[in-house]
């Protein structure tokens, strides 16, 4: 799977990855500022400390965990490591996470995207019929971004049996679903890679720290291709801090989960929606009477949605990202008030 260039790559040594291993108080070899502790310190280029926290949280080995700046490094490396440009392609459902596209279009790579049904869900024998010898890669967002839906597991599952290339799987908003996270089942499917953020439930979107959870194969390969020290002192710290208060976290999703029941149902009601699409995700996918004359209403009154109209079987969508209490009334408030 690997690009020949990436197999035979010799990754860069950093001063901290030398001395890995030992005990030392007296760090002469990485051309540090000695003073301004601690930030005159390169952090640790492999996040150990951090992975080992992730691991009891989210029950996976630390080996099993490949730490990036945002989800966005996450995506861009598999094209890296595994997609020869100009050669190579992906399979996508469509619509989905626009940054899959992106990174395989910044990569010179053909990016092949097979459309979801009606009810916003695919088939894998129609996933499996868009590839071919050149195809590295399916992307299967679940819960889906904009769609809010979880995919059908068992679709999924054959997709990761029956291809012979690597299965990505982005659960940014699986902490909002009932579903069962596909990172439990790495240890039979080596071909398999599960990505999950701290933007979302965890409340730190600003940290960009994206996690994905693939076999030590697959990681230490990311680790070869990865910029040295690609999380920061300052993100590892608060990361920290984030994934120690797991009660926090649950509480938040409790609340965004009670604020998304009440949301959808008195969206649901306004004259100018047409649907609510079912969601396990902090959002909703709603299709209104008129997606432009909406959104450029709410935003004359300060309230930001996302206009959907423009993806392929959204036309005429809005999608609403669950607030606050009080911001989901403003929501509700101004559109009782909209005349088409």
């Amino acid at each position: 799977m690997l690009r020949p260039n990436i197999a035979v790559l010799a990754p860069y040594s950093s001063a901290r990855d030398e001395y890995s291993g030992h005990e030392a108080h007296v760090f002469l070899d990485a051309n540090e500022n000695p003073y301004n502790a601690p930030y005159n310190r390169y952090p640790d280029p492999l996040q150990r400390e951090l992975k080992q926290a992730i691991a009891r949280v989210k029950q996976v080995p630390a080996d099993y965990i490949f730490l990036g700046n945002g989800s966005d490094e996450a995506i861009d490396l598999p094209y890296r490591c595994f997609c020869r440009p100009g050669v190579d392609n992906v399979v996508a459902i469509e619509p989905t996470y626009g940054m899959y596209r992106v990174c395989a279009d910044i990569n010179d790579v053909e990016y092949r995207p097979v459309l979801l049904d009606d009810n916003y869900q695919f088939r894998a024998d129609e996933l499996l019929a868009a590839c071919d010898e050149h195809t590295k890669i399916i992307w299967i967002c679940s819960p889906n971004n904009p769609t809010g839906n979880s995919l059908d597991r068992n679709e999924i599952l054959k997709v990761v049996d029956q291809f012979q290339g690597i299965v990505i799987v982005d659960e940014a908003y699986i902490d909002f679903s009932r579903q069962l996270s596909f990172r439990f089942e790495l240890k039979q499917h080596p071909n398999l890679v599960v990505l999950q953020t701290m933007s979302k439930a965890w409340g730190c979107a600003a940290l960009r720290l994206g996690m994905a959870f693939a076999s030590p194969d697959i990681v230490h390969i990311y680790n070869k291709v990865k910029y040295p020290y690609n999380l920061n002192l300052l993100t590892q710290q608060q990361a920290m801090k984030a994934i120690s208060d797991t009660v926090s976290t649950d509480k938040w999703v409790r609340m965004i989960l009670g604020e998304r029941g009440r949301l959808v149902e008195a969206f649901a009601e306004l004259p100018i929606c047409l649907k609510v699409y079912p969601t396990d995700a902090n959002f909703f996918l709603a299709r209104v009477t008129d997606a432009q004359a909406i959104y450029d209403y709410l935003v004359e009154r300060g309230v930001i949605v996302r206009n959907r109209t423009r993806v392929q079987l959204c036309h005429n969508c809005l999608r609403v990202t669950i607030g606050t209490r009080s911001e989901n009334s403003e929501l509700l408030a101004a559109l009782r008030q909209y005349n088409a």
